[in-house]
């Protein structure tokens, strides 16, 4: 994995690189690496708002509209920020004048003049940091405008090279001007030719020949066994390191894409520095060996990803749910797309190094034009022909939505850029198929990260896998928990991505993802929730600090039930008791916390606080009775979890108290919910609170012939043997009754806990019906036991 994310790290930049086209330096001055004073930094955003009008206004100025628009948003950002930053201080002096109170009104004595002096002082502080924020705002407000302006003029622009028209491909015209600026264009190229043919001789000269040489030589080894080593290395790691599963599969096919570009480009970049070495080119030369290298990483990475996603040689590794049939078929189109664009790029390139006419660059881009669309058009009738012959042996293909679409959008783009070079909008043709290769590549990148990200998401919260374990370990996660994560991250990731991809595909529009975030920024800032404002910043911080503090709060709870509050002399019942107040307590801080995140202040909620006002009259009244109530029994305490209580019908062990209500656990297992409410207003039995004992009673019928003695001390072993009766007090045996021919005695054993009564009862029944068999000692019937009622005799308190 660490070389699967250096990879991913590398193809991000060399993208990077190729995404920044090679621009002209601006001629509008650099902003200061830092302001002495707020003053000079304004004087400093204004000489660059200038510059950029003055450049705007300039007929002759080279510097592309752009670069102004990129200039003029960096002195709105830095203008909005130097004026949130002075808030604070205007703030800090309208305090002290606060603290030093009005001036003494007319008549009254006057206040000291170390006090009148200090006034002075602050007001005109106050006065300079008033004007110097109004200053920022203005400068704010005329920067934003200024951006404003200079976009609709790209759009113009841009709208008006589309809509340029030249003579038709199939006229005389269209290629008669090519034919006459040929001879010129050609004798550029030669004398380019002869500068990159110097160049290369002096790379070949004594001090440079053996980098050069190398460089070649890593080259050739990084294109030969470089990239089948790697993925062989990746392959190895994927197997081992990787769990089976889906993951596998598209971390598989993300490095298959990542080892083309990283191979590729690094070979493309080690020939640039051979060639390079002692800085050899000269500035145009150096130029176009960059954009080289920039096009070779584009080209590779198209050829990777085709080849990552097709997957001909491992068809149980292809992501998209296509046939062996259709990947057969397409698996020479990246390849003729990647080389196309490498070799039209260079020829844009070289076009734009020599400054070829007009016409040559219009024939060239109209050839392009046709190359790209109808390489993207037979792609599309390959797949349908495989489609229709899957069809055809009776395989129904199910298609997604989104799939179907984005088919029906390539054969309207192939038609739209062959009938513009027809009829001669090259422009707009050329526009066309390279929004189609720039568009494609941009789904099948984030078609491969939504599978990566989604499969990573997933193993890693499987309830079932070894992370998903540890959370659940850890944080103490229910398994559905855990499910339900990886379900909403998985989404909220795709939604980012699709975002992301959506604004990487409006950059050429002017719309870069930039753009996109600003305008969000500002759309989103201006709107409100009555006095509340909606900032997603404040949102996603808010978010943050609610399962963070959620986080830490069962971390918390987990410690002290498991750690500190056992080492105590405190009951279960009371650490129990303890961590849920403490769950209670830490909740509500976590809430306040996440409404304080969020901006949110009294006057924000005065409306919530209103309806709950209204609600708890009505409807929530037993809600709001049953929580105080849930919190006097956690704080006095009458019945605490482990406690058996009796409340009217209701008999068991309290095993939980929540904030409505409590459960009671019946001698038959099952639970019963009783409200809070109750255990506060009712009468509640609470047979355990003081350590109350258990006792066993057992009336024993004999006949009057029977020996009184003997039965006595028989009785009086058995009772005194069990382990489970108690030493003090004593077990006691006594003849309770004389009648109608028959004795009864009373035997009377205690127990610690009235829950074990039952059971030692069972075992004392057994023992001494067996010694009175074994004595010969009858009952006067077979049995005859009367016990007290449970309340009475099993759960009775020592006197």
């Amino acid at each position: 994995m660490p070389t699967l994310c250096r990879s991913l790290l590398l193809v991000l930049l060399c993208l990077g690189n190729f995404a920044a086209h090679a621009q002209n330096s601006s001629p509008l001055p650099a902003p200061a690496a830092s302001a002495a004073t707020p003053a000079q930094a304004l004087d400093q955003l204004g000489g660059r708002l200038d510059s950029v009008k003055a450049a705007l206004k300039d007929k002759q100025a080279t510097v592309p509209l752009a670069d102004l628009r990129n200039t003029a948003l960096g002195v709105q950002d830095q203008a909005r920020q130097l004026a949130g930053s002075l808030t604070p201080q205007m703030a800090a002096l309208q305090a002290q004048l606060a603290v030093l109170g009005p001036p003494p009104a007319k008549g009254a004595p006057p206040e000291a003049a170390e006090v009148a002096s200090q006034r002075r002082q602050l007001d005109k502080a106050q006065a300079n940091l008033d004007a110097q924020i109004k200053q920022a705002q203005l400068l704010n407000q005329n920067a934003l405008q200024l951006a404003a302006q200079l976009t609709g003029l790209r759009n113009d622009e841009f709208q008006a090279r589309l809509a340029s028209r030249t003579a038709t491909p199939f006229s005389a015209a269209f290629w008669a001007d090519p034919a006459r600026t040929f001879p010129d264009d050609l004798a550029r190229l030669k004398r380019l030719g002869a500068r990159a043919a110097a160049a290369g001789s002096e790379a070949w000269q004594s001090p440079n020949r053996r980098p050069l040489l190398l460089c070649l030589i890593g080259a050739a080894l990084l294109l030969g066994v470089g990239r089948w080593l790697l993925e062989r290395l990746l392959l190895q790691l994927a197997t081992r390191r990787v769990p089976d599963g889906h993951l596998r599969r598209s971390a598989m096919a993300t490095a298959v894409a990542l080892t083309a570009v990283f191979t590729t480009g690094l070979a493309a970049q080690l020939v640039y520095l051979g060639l390079n070495w002692n800085d050899i080119l000269d500035t145009d030369l150096d130029t176009l060996a960059s954009s080289a290298v920039r096009l070779v990483c584009f080209a590779a990475f198209v050829t990777g990803l085709g080849r990552a996603l097709l997957s001909v040689r491992r068809p149980s590794w292809r992501l998209p749910p296509l046939s062996d049939l259709a990947a057969q078929r397409l698996r020479r189109i990246p390849w003729l797309l990647g080389a196309a664009a490498l070799l039209f790029g260079l020829i844009e390139r070289i076009s734009r190094t020599i400054g070829s006419s007009l016409p040559a660059t219009v024939a060239t881009r109209g050839l392009m034009a046709l190359v790209v669309s109808g390489l993207i058009g037979v792609a599309w009738l390959r797949l349908r022909g495989a489609r229709r012959q899957r069809a055809a042996d009776g395989e129904v293909e199910h298609r997604p939505l989104w799939v179907g679409l984005l088919g029906a959008a390539a054969v309207l783009g192939v038609l739209a850029s062959w009938l513009g070079v027809a009829l001669g909008y090259i422009a707009l043709a050329f526009f066309v198929a390279v929004q189609m290769l720039w568009i494609g590549v941009i789904v099948a990148s984030a078609y491969l990260l939504f599978h990566l990200l989604n499969d990573l998401i997933h193993t890693l919260l499987s309830s079932h896998g070894r992370g998903g374990r540890r959370l659940q370990a850890t944080f103490q996660l229910a398994p559905h928990t855990l499910d339900q994560a990886a379900t909403l991250f998985a989404g909220l990731t795709r939604i980012l991505l699709t975002l992301l991809a959506l604004a990487t595909v409006l950059t050429p529009f002017g719309a870069g993802p930039g753009d996109l975030l600003a305008s969000a920024s500002r759309t989103f800032s201006s709107l409100k929730l009555g006095d509340l404002p909606i900032d997603p910043g404040s949102i996603f911080t808010a978010a943050a600090v609610m399962v963070i503090g959620i986080l830490l709060l069962r971390m918390l709870k987990r410690w002290l039930r498991e750690q500190l509050l056992p080492k105590s002399t405190m009951e279960a019942g009371m650490q129990d008791s303890i961590v849920t107040l403490l769950g209670y307590l830490g909740g509500l801080l976590v809430l306040v916390l996440t409404l304080a995140a969020l901006h949110v202040n009294l006057t924000s909620i005065t409306w919530i606080v209103s309806a709950l006002s209204v609600g708890i009259g009505f409807g929530l009244q037993a809600i709001v009775q049953n929580f105080i109530s849930g919190l006097i029994l956690l704080v006095e305490r009458p019945v605490k979890v482990g406690d058996w209580v009796s409340l009217g019908t209701v008999e068991g062990d309290i095993r939980r108290i929540n904030v409505r209500a409590t459960e009671i656990q019946l001698w038959d297992r099952s639970t019963v919910i009783v409200p809070n409410s109750q255990l506060i207003t009712e009468n509640v039995r609470n047979v355990t609170q003081a350590n109350a004992l258990g006792r066993v009673q057992v009336k024993l019928p004999m006949p009057l012939d029977t020996d009184a003695g003997k039965v006595h001390t028989l009785v009086l072993d058995v009772l005194n043997a069990h382990p489970g009766t108690l030493a003090a007090p004593a077990p006691y045996v006594q003849l309770a009754n004389l009648d109608d021919g028959a004795m009864t005695f009373n035997c009377v054993a205690y127990v610690n806990s009235p829950r074990d009564a039952s059971g030692v009862k069972s075992d004392l029944l057994f023992e001494i019906l067996e010694r009175l068999r074994a004595a010969r000692l009858p009952l006067i019937r077979a049995q005859l036991v009367r016990t007290l009622p449970p309340l009475a005799e099993h759960d009775e308190r020592t006197g």
